[in-house]
């Protein structure tokens, strides 16, 4: 492909990401099956293009409104224009190259893009006048929210954010140590070093089509950002054990976790969407796992889940949140995230959260995680479920990094929290609670319901019914209306 024909697919990807609804890299992979013609190489260079607007919308916006004094509106095409003139500092002229209209090329430069072009060269990305979320590429309505987290920390955690992820690979322990993979992927010319976190990580020197490595295909390697190998690492699940994945989408951490089980014992993967279930099939199949069931639930009060209740040593809850974490990969993201969506998803994870520790046995471990660097998703989670349940306790971050992966944990001492500015990896929060041997009683029990004074002979039926009605409370507390 030409220059030019590069930039022509971008912008036809960055329309339809315009659209919404969708994620940029599945209307990219779409594009790409539908386009076989179009070489490695080439999908290398078309996403490099559509990633760099994405990360930098903001930015780009800006200047589009500023130079062309609102004569343009920000769009894919407009976009992918000022991104080649301030991020990979082409010329006026190398733009009126590749935007001439010819065969699989952009059409011709209008006046008001040639002016734009004008404006634009020579120019930085940044500029002085910018607003701070502007400059750091995030929506407005999300500034306050990160800057009470990371304070002056937030241009180098956002500078991060807005970096391509590097490819990160997980050994699976089933096939092989992390040396059997290295000397796999050298023999089919792949550098890799290891990741510094996770002892199973490898971080690929340069990206690769993996799907075609003989390693991959027999399932020596996992693809997999080193902050949720950690994630689960340090969840200690262990041969023998029974295990759900309450939110497994499609079995990225139920690999893991199966792994360290060494196929022993039994792990769930459960998950409201039978089709990323079905995804996993393959997976687990190449992996070599036979020790997982896939469960579909209709919601996370699926009466799957009070048959099972205390009956599991851990409970993995991957919950779905706003992925600010994952922005390297997916810039799009924060573009289609809105303050609904947080009030939204706050609300989802406490009852999914409420509703898996049901799961738990006593002495056994609820494990929560996401993908989220905003504190009402995390810490602020974590509090209110230790508030409502006293019956489980904070299970320290730092010992179970101890116990897992050995030495000093790097992300905190309650909770574990990774970023990209500081750890390279994804932003990943982890909270561990460990249910009571014994059942404690609520500090603040509600009173008990009024009842008549009971029937000759029903003492005991009297008794039995208001246990009856406090077990329905207990419910009803754990069981939520909202459904994933």
């Amino acid at each position: 492909m030409t220059p030019g024909a590069r930039i022509a697919a971008a912008i036809e990807i960055l329309a339809a990401t315009d659209e919404g609804g969708r994620a940029a890299d599945d209307i990219a992979a779409e594009y790409f099956r539908r386009r076989r013609y179009i070489g490695a190489k080439d999908r290398v260079q078309v996403s490099g293009h559509v990633y760099a607007v994405l990360r930098h919308r903001a930015a780009l916006d800006w200047w589009i409104s500023r130079a062309s004094q609102g004569e343009i509106v920000a769009a894919g095409r407009s976009r992918a224009i000022a991104a080649l003139l301030l991020l990979d500092r082409w010329t006026p002229d190398d733009l009126a190259a590749s935007f001439d209209g010819d065969r699989f090329r952009p059409a011709s430069l209008a006046p008001a893009e040639q002016r734009l072009a004008r404006a634009l060269a020579g120019r930085t990305l940044t500029h002085p006048e910018m607003s701070r979320a502007v400059a750091n590429d995030l929506p407005d309505w999300l500034e306050p929210h990160l800057h009470a987290v990371y304070g002056r920390r937030l241009e180098d955690e956002m500078a991060a954010l807005n970096a391509a992820a590097p490819l990160d690979l997980r050994v699976n322990s089933l096939k092989g140590d992390r040396d059997r993979a290295l000397r796999a992927l050298a023999a089919e010319q792949v550098a890799a070093e290891p990741t510094p976190w996770s002892p199973l990580g490898l971080r690929l020197k340069h990206r690769a089509p993996l799907s075609g490595l003989a390693a991959f295909k027999e399932g020596l390697i996992e693809v997999q950002d080193e902050g949720s190998q950690v994630a689960a690492l340090i969840a200690d699940a262990r041969p023998g054990m029974r295990v759900v994945d309450f939110c497994a989408g499609a079995g990225g951490k139920t690999l893991a976790l199966a792994a360290q089980m060494k196929n022993r014992g039994k792990l769930i993967a459960c998950d409201v969407a039978e089709w990323r279930l079905e995804r996993a099939g393959k997976r687990l199949r190449r992996a070599g796992i036979s020790n997982v069931e896939r469960r579909t639930l209709s919601n996370e009060r699926d009466l799957w889940v009070k048959r099972h209740a205390g009956t599991f040593d851990r409970v993995f809850v991957d919950a779905p949140c706003l992925g600010i974490g994952s922005w390297r990969r997916n810039p799009d993201g924060k573009w289609r995230a809105t303050p609904n969506d947080l009030a939204e998803l706050v609300v989802r994870q406490r009852d999914i959260l409420a509703s898996a520790a049901r799961l738990v046995r006593p002495g056994g471990r609820l494990i929560y995680v996401t993908c989220s660097l905003l504190r009402e998703e995390n810490e602020a989670q974590a509090e209110g479920f230790l508030e409502a349940s006293p019956d489980f306790a904070l299970y320290p971050a730092a010992r179970a990094w101890e116990e897992t992966i050995g030495g000093h944990c790097p992300g905190g001492e309650d909770y574990l929290r990774l970023t990209p500015a500081r750890h390279r990896t994804d932003g990943f929060f982890v909270a561990q609670f460990e249910r009571a041997a014994a059942p404690i009683p609520h500090p603040n029990p509600p009173p008990p319901p009024p009842f008549p004074p009971p029937l000759a002979g029903e003492g005991q039926g009297g008794g039995k019914a208001g246990e009856g009605r406090v077990g329905a409370f207990s419910i009803a507390q754990a069981d939520p209306d909202t459904v994933p």
